[in-house]
């Protein structure tokens, strides 16, 4: 295991550890309220490891992989004892697997037990990523004082909110995320991976999709059915919802995001939250996209110096890494101040700028869902991120609008959104908007996304889209650019233009798109803007 420990120190940018001798004490059994037992393993220094700080992972995936040597292995090494638990209904823990509903009260009661153990001295963090960091929010404000402090990475308080959205349903992920932890414990799981992957790519074109799930992992999967039944705001989801308290919340909490990360917005609004209460908290955003976000170094500069009673180093409440300057910057606050919302209208010939638009044509393209928009990078965790849009900005059913070559920077840091004036043959349709950098050769880059759904799109409507917040600093001799399309599939469900429920259509239909930008109706996209740099 010596060189593994070499391999994630090189691979995590650490320093040198107090040690490398490991022991772990696997299957500890944690008693809940109801009686089941939920399995924990306790990695520790060989010889020692009583009465340092625990860093504590509750985990849906296990407790080996990545969550075993990549994270608890450097924690242990640098001054935490840690247990990683195997939430409800996996991985040996018993009780069934309801996805989310019991992290709560499981929650509470492993916390109470870690507290009681002879091996626990007189602190605890809480750390980790997506699913392991939503559990954290589950119980943040009924935390033992043992607990000093929280690092919730690329995550969310309401979990399922945001991919769930009525105006904007997501499929793949949660559609993948339901077909993982279905199959993550069958034989040779991990060696199947790919052949999955390929299984849930086809499955997501099936009708109804009703029966996608049984196309990837060959049964129903009661979570993928609730996902394609209910929408966030569905009563149904409301045990899963902890934005309630996060004001509550009263350690200090790190949480790092990630630009090309779906629970962004989510997060971002959670740090809004807890500073505008006042409780101690920072935020760090990053060039990631979800599977890429660090939790380690946090843990370590951020974590354990709270678990021994000291101060992390002194930085700024927020840090962002500004894309397109590709540098790390320090602001005060989210949003920063400064950056003033600036109107960049679409224009007729395919011109964006911030003069008003004049007399023009709407733009059309036909959307056929039977042939629908590829989501290309962006959101998504297996092929995400910043990526060229060149292919995707050729197809019929795109339209871009670009300004002039820009003779100064323009750095955008904050919500972005756009107003977009659309009409369908149609009744039922969706607007998809995307931000683009386009360098001097022409090649266009995807910044942030987003799209909404409209349910009386025959009728000249006016689309409010929120796409993805950002922190983008757009170079003199680049260009602006706006794609303008109707989905970006199977990144968002495909809108089959006819009303039905996304779980039980059948049928297709083509719709013919109209855009306007004239006087009467500004299509526009609002950044926040600073230009004096």
């Amino acid at each position: 295991m010596t060189l593994t420990s070499h391999a994630l120190q090189r691979q995590q940018k650490l320093s040198d550890p107090p040690t490398r001798r490991l022991a772990v004490d696997r299957d500890l059994r944690v008693p809940m309220r109801d009686g089941v037992e939920l399995l924990a393993d306790r990695w520790a220094p060989r010889g020692g490891g009583q009465g340092l700080p625990t860093a504590l992972f509750r985990s849906p995936y296990g407790r080996a992989g990545i969550f075993g040597t990549m994270m608890a292995r450097p924690l242990a090494e640098r001054g935490f004892q840690v247990i990683v638990q195997s939430t409800r209904g996996g991985f040996g823990s018993g009780g069934v697997l309801d996805p989310m509903r019991q992290e709560r009260e499981d929650g509470l009661d492993t916390l109470d037990w870690v507290v009681k153990q002879s091996w626990f001295g007189d602190s605890m963090v809480l750390v980790g990523m997506s699913y392991l960091g939503y559990v954290q929010w589950a119980v943040a404000d009924s935390l033992p004082p043992q607990v000093k402090a929280m690092i919730p990475v690329v995550t969310e308080s309401a979990l399922t909110k945001e991919f769930m959205r009525a105006d904007g349903r997501s499929l793949e992920l949660p559609f993948e995320w339901g077909a993982l932890v279905a199959v993550q414990e069958r034989p040779l799981a991990m060696f199947r991976r790919g052949s999955q992957t390929r299984k849930n790519t086809r499955a997501l074109h099936t009708l109804p999709l009703r029966d996608a799930d049984v196309e990837a992992i060959g049964r129903h999967s009661q979570y993928i059915q609730d996902v394609l039944d209910h929408d966030g705001d569905d009563p149904h989801w409301d045990r899963l919802d902890h934005r309630h308290r996060v004001a509550g919340t009263m350690v200090p909490v790190s949480s790092v995001a990630g630009w090309y990360d779906i629970f962004l917005p989510g997060q971002l609004r959670d740090f809004t939250v807890l500073q505008d209460a006042g409780r101690p908290a920072r935020l760090t955003v990053g060039p990631w996209t979800h599977p890429e976000a660090p939790v380690v170094p946090e843990a370590i500069d951020f974590g354990l110096a709270h678990a021994r009673g000291e101060e992390p180093p002194e930085r700024a409440p927020v840090r962002l890494f500004v894309m397109g300057q590709d540098a790390w910057r320090d602001f005060e606050s989210w949003p920063p101040k400064d950056y003033a919302p600036e109107r960049f209208h679409l224009q007729a010939d395919g011109r964006l700028s911030v003069a008003a638009p004049g007399e023009s044509e709407a733009d059309v393209y036909r959307y056929d869902p039977a042939d629908p928009t590829p989501a290309v990078g962006g959101i998504s965790i297996t092929n995400g991120g910043r990526i060229d849009n060149t292919a995707l900005e050729a197809r019929p059913d795109v339209l871009t609008y670009t300004t002039a070559v820009l003779d100064e920077d323009v750095e955008v840091v904050g919500e972005v959104s756009a107003e977009v004036w659309f009409r369908s043959s149609l009744a039922h349709a969706d607007v998809f908007v995307r931000l683009c950098d386009v360098d001097e050769e022409g090649r266009s880059h995807n910044v942030c996304d987003g799209l909404t759904s409209l349910t009386s799109a025959e009728e000249l409507t006016r689309a409010d889209v929120r796409l993805w917040p950002t922190a983008y600093r757009f170079k003199s001799g680049h260009r602006i650019r706006v794609q303008v399309s109707s989905g970006a599939f199977p990144r968002y469900a495909r809108n089959p233009g006819t009303g039905e429920p996304i779980a039980t259509a059948t049928t297709l239909r083509a719709g013919d798109q109209a855009v306007h930008h004239d006087p009467e109706h500004p299509s526009a996209l609002i950044l926040p803007v600073r230009r004096a740099l």
